[in-house]
């Protein structure tokens, strides 16, 4: 799969270029994913180079592309969107029309497109989308699918609640939302504008379980946004919300679990101290619950095992600083119960190797160079897969790595900034790569030595 958009290269640019979007040499394939049995590839992309985007699938057996719900594409106007959809948009920074989300099921070939109200299932063999669920009176937020691909849940007037992939009534699995000061399944505004965290809740690997945040800003003081500019007055023109201004109250934050069927949740220990950030939510292989914990001052962060059935919980690291703490996304547990983990305690982000009781058995990179982003795990084979700066700041580039730590092995050569997504049995990968002299690439390419 090679993607040469040449759009833009040349010695000189036409000042209308600089004030459009996408930029000129930038409307390329995006939102890469490989399907779970990895055969397909899929991704988002507008064939005219605007910012209409429609879901595609590539075959890399036939070369065969596939567009998927193709009618969904112009449903979606911005003129259309409800004021939650449209502040979801602006916290992702996320400017396209058309399919601008999708997800697939974690072990079965489904995938959920949600378009606002309207939730769609398609697996790639199928010619149509298929609507599951269509509520246009009270938006969906935050839909997602079970592992299993049975299940979609989602948040609706502040509660959290479960449908069937095929036949049945959504049913309410919380309780005691009262929005828009309480809320059951929704990550908070700070969460999602300050610590790049979007979920507020998340599917157990059984797909039996949902782990969920509950969010309280009742004592919050209501904060107004107006509108300049607008033809009308009142509700049209203006957002309430409750802003946690700096040095003020924060919103109070809990960690349930419930069963998708509903019930009583089981209230996770999150320790002692109340006023605290919920950074980082991830369900581990053997169905224990880990969460990342940052107090106010963001100097100290816990990484925690807790027990989904008890709420207890187990310390498995802490990370402290003079200064601040810098979140990341590189927690990686393992089959085996041990965990990678990223850390700047060197001074530059590095990747660290964890037994199951949160003791340090190596560091896996070292230097004066920083991990990106870890792309790919081999436990079988002991081999990470990551991309860094490496010899430059001014690049990207994908290196592997054993358990055994060691120094890394290169994958990529080409000078740039390299963006890579594996497949799940981490033997290939899609390279986007771009830099000065070029716009984004988007290859298929071995893992094994990096050849296309």
């Amino acid at each position: 799969m090679t993607d040469n958009n040449s759009q833009g290269v040349s010695n000189s640019l036409p000042l209308e270029a600089l004030a459009q979007y996408p930029l000129p040499g930038m409307a390329f394939p995006d939102w890469l994913a490989f399907s779970p049995d990895d055969r397909w590839i899929t991704y988002l992309y507008s064939p005219q180079l605007n910012l209409e985007r429609r879901l595609l699938a590539f075959d890399p057996q036939t070369n065969e592309v596939r567009q998927l719900a193709g009618f969904l594409a112009e449903q979606a106007g911005e003129g259309e969107m409800t004021v939650e959809e449209a502040l979801r948009r602006e916290r992702q920074r996320q400017r396209e029309l058309g399919v601008t989300q999708y997800s697939w099921a974690m072990h079965a070939n489904r995938l959920l497109v949600p378009m606002q109200s309207k939730l769609y299932i398609q697996d790639p063999s199928d010619e149509k989308p298929r609507l599951i669920l269509d509520t246009p009176e009270t938006p969906l937020q935050d839909p997602q699918i079970s592992p299993d691909g049975a299940w979609v849940a989602f948040v609706q007037g502040g509660e959290l609640y479960v449908s069937s992939c095929d036949n049945g009534m959504p049913l309410q699995t919380t309780g005691g939302a009262q929005p828009p000061g309480k809320t059951n399944g929704l990550a908070e505004y700070l969460a999602q504008e300050e610590m790049d965290r979007s979920h507020g809740f998340w599917w157990s690997p059984d797909s039996h379980w949902l782990a969920f945040e509950e969010v309280d800003e009742t004592h919050i003081p209501i904060y107004r946004i107006l509108h300049l500019g607008e033809d009308q007055v009142g509700e049209g023109a203006q957002e309430d919300h409750h802003y946690p201004f700096a040095g003020k109250e924060n919103v109070r934050v809990r960690l349930g679990v419930v069963s998708r069927q509903g019930g009583a949740p089981v209230w996770m220990d999150l320790g002692p101290e109340t006023d605290i950030y919920l950074a980082r939510v991830d369900w581990l292989p053997d169905g224990g619950l880990a969460a990342q914990i940052l107090n106010r001052e963001q100097t100290r962060l816990d990484l925690v095992r807790l027990d989904p059935l008890s709420g207890k919980r187990q310390v498995l690291l802490s990370e402290c600083s003079p200064l601040w703490i810098n979140l990341h996304d590189l927690f990686r547990p393992l089959k085996s119960g041990g965990f990678i983990w990223a850390s700047e305690r060197s001074g530059y982000r590095h990747l660290y190797l964890y037994g199951v009781q949160g003791e340090l058995v190596r560091p896996l990179t070292q230097g004066e160079w920083v991990v990106e982003d870890v792309v790919g795990v081999d436990e079988p084979n002991q081999q990470v897969y990551f991309t860094a700066s490496g010899l430059t700041p001014l690049e990207s580039h994908l290196y592997r790595v054993s358990f055994s730590g060691g120094e890394p092995q290169r994958l990529t050569y080409e000078p740039g900034i390299h963006r890579v997504v594996c497949d799940h049995a981490c033997r290939r990968f899609v390279d986007t790569c771009h830099s000065i002299q070029h716009p984004a690439r988007v290859e298929l390419r071995s893992l094994k030595d990096g050849a296309q």
